[in-house]
């Protein structure tokens, strides 16, 4: 199999735990803002995309190069070997993005980026006229930072973070792959007991059950490259054996999820069934004032309001406080909480072990951790 230069996508502050899983996958990485390199074949398209848990997307690097003109972005992307990807019939659309660059139209990277690419087709297959584009989609992506130009083909299509199994969700769902970090940041084994006592749609224990039981997690769902014609599907059904010999169904979970309101844990329990979960995860309606246990040495994850989603912030700030009263007794449990109220250890009543920037979405918002103290 031929060699490519492949890119994992991924949230800013999340690069060190995608380079990480990628590493233990077997991967010689290298670790750059919002993404990490590394280098593989189809086979390494295929299964990074299967595992990766907290990854966006993974693309194809086809070339790096600098511009400073549209000529020169033209002569310089022309001459890159399309055929090799794109065949007659594919359909190519272009996304551009720009920062800091001598070539800022957006509009005008697309256009003079299809065009150096239309043509180079045109003359390898010797076609006259217009491309078809009636084929399998190979969405490309010139990007220029400081002039530096990357051009990118994506394998994913609908970004990792789409597991397939979550078709409920509550207000301000946490992304899964975001959900997956959180998780990887913690302390957490699967013989611990996990408690989300926030949990919405249960985007946190779904994903700790996926992690527990070492599924990977696009187990359930489709990627772009299966439709490429020189993918040959044997390579994914390779990748998919392989993950179910490693997969571990009998390991025996604790992982618990309660939320106050009674549709966001029929969610979870519907997202649960999706995902063949059902018996890993044990969900209940519950308000936080009522939360106890007798159980040592587990982690508590949480996502709560942060007052941007509630108009009254006083009530957040009550949420906070309880937190506070309620998790701080469990000295030998670990907590974690992500929210973008930089206030937040004011109202919880304590100081963070350790905090960490994290981007959800385009918001920033930071995670503290408290860790145990027995």
């Amino acid at each position: 199999m031929r060699k490519h230069q492949l890119i994992a996508t991924c949230a800013s502050g999340i690069e060190g735990i995608v380079g990480e899983e990628l590493t233990r996958l077997g991967y010689e990485t290298n670790v750059e803002n919002g993404r990490v390199r590394f280098e593989g074949t189809d086979y390494d398209i295929a299964r990074t995309n299967y595992w990766l848990r907290t990854a966006d997307r993974i693309k194809i690097n086809i070339a790096e190069f600098e511009a400073k003109s549209f000529e020169s972005l033209y002569d310089q992307i022309y001459p890159l070997d399309w055929e090799e990807y794109l065949p007659l019939n594919a359909e190519f659309p272009v996304r551009a993005r720009s920062h800091e660059s001598a070539l800022y139209s957006l509009s005008d990277l697309q256009s003079i980026s299809k065009k150096a690419v239309v043509d180079k087709l045109k003359d390898v297959y010797q076609k006259q006229g217009f491309l078809p584009e009636t084929g399998a989609q190979f969405p490309l992506e010139v990007a220029i930072r400081k002039d530096k130009v990357l051009v990118t083909l994506d394998t994913t299509g609908p970004s990792l973070f789409k597991r397939g199994y979550r078709t409920e969700a509550g207000d301000a769902p946490i992304k899964e792959n975001m959900a997956a970090a959180l998780i990887l940041l913690t302390n957490w084994k699967p013989h611990m007991p996990l408690h989300d006592p926030v949990c919405g749609s249960g985007t946190i224990p779904l994903e700790a059950a996926l992690i527990g039981h070492n599924i990977a997690p696009g187990y359930n769902r489709k990627f772009l490259f299966e439709t490429w014609p020189f993918f040959e599907q044997s390579t994914l059904e390779l990748v998919k054996e392989e993950a179910e010999d490693v997969a571990d169904y009998d390991i025996e979970l604790d992982i618990t999820g309660t939320d106050i309101d009674h549709r966001m844990i029929e969610s979870s329990i519907t997202n649960a069934r999706g995902a063949g979960l059902m018996q890993s995860v044990n969900f209940k309606q519950m308000q936080l004032s009522d939360f106890t246990t007798t159980k040592e040495n587990g982690v508590m994850i949480a996502n709560p309001p942060y007052g941007e989603r509630l108009d009254d912030d006083e009530r957040v700030h009550d949420l906070y406080r309880q937190m506070g009263e309620i998790f701080g007794p469990l000295e030998t449990w670990s907590k974690y909480i992500l929210t973008s109220n930089l206030d937040f250890e004011r109202y919880y009543g304590e100081r963070a072990t350790k905090k960490r920037k994290l981007y959800n979405g385009r918001l920033r918002t930071d995670y503290f951790q408290f860790w145990a103290t027995k």
